[in-house]
C-alpha cells in the first residue's frame, strides 16, 4: 500500500478496434469522460483548447464528498499520440490524469489511461489528516474508485469509437 505523499498511480488499458485518429477525437474532448464516469460531471475550457499550456475548469460529485470544481492544466499534448492534464498547481500537483495512444496498426490502436494522486494537497489530504493511521487504506481505496472510473471511460471510449 501507498502513502498520499509517494504519488501512487493506476492505469487501465485496452485495444480498440479503430483508427488513432478517431480515438483521438474522442480522448481530446475534456467532456467526454462525463459520458462514462459517475464522479466526473465535465469540464469547460478556461482558454483556447486542447493544447499544450491550455486550461480548464472540471466539475465532480462524490457522494462522500459532495461537488467541487478544479482547475486543471493541459501539461504533455502530442496530436494522436498523447493528452495530459494536471489537476491544481502544476509543481505540486493534486492529480495528473493522462491518455496515451499508439496506433497499432491502420484500423487498430491502444489506450492506456493512467492516473498519479498527489501530493499537493486535495481533498483526500483532509481525511489523512483527520485519521492518519488509515492513510494507506484512504488511498488504496480512493486509486480503486479512480481505477472503477476509468474502466467505465475506456470501455466506453471503446464503445463509442468502434461503432460503425
Amino acid at each position: 500500500m501507498a502513502k498520499y505523499a509517494e504519488s501512487p498511480t493506476v492505469s487501465i488499458e485496452v485495444n480498440i478496434g479503430a483508427a488513432a485518429t478517431t480515438v483521438w477525437l474522442l480522448i481530446s474532448d475534456i467532456n467526454l469522460p462525463s459520458r462514462f464516469s459517475p464522479e466526473f460531471r465535465g469540464a469547460t475550457w478556461t482558454d483556447t483548447g486542447p493544447a499544450l499550456g491550455a486550461t480548464f475548469e472540471g466539475r465532480n460529485k462524490h457522494q462522500a464528498v459532495g461537488e467541487w470544481s478544479t482547475i486543471s492544466t493541459i501539461t504533455a499534448f502530442e496530436e494522436l499520440a498523447l493528452f495530459e492534464w494536471t489537476v491544481g498547481d502544476v509543481d505540486n500537483k493534486t492529480a495528473r490524469w493522462r491518455f496515451d495512444l499508439a496506433a497499432d496498426g491502420v484500423e487498430v490502436c491502444t489506450l492506456r489511461f493512467g492516473a498519479e494522486m498527489g501530493p499537493g494537497p486535495s481533498g483526500l489530504s483532509v481525511a489523512i489528516e483527520a485519521m492518519p493511521d488509515r492513510e494507506e487504506e484512504i488511498v488504496a481505496n480512493r486509486l480503486r474508485e479512480w481505477t472503477a472510473n476509468m474502466a467505465l471511460t475506456v470501455d466506453g471510449i471503446k464503445a463509442q469509437a468502434e461503432r460503425p
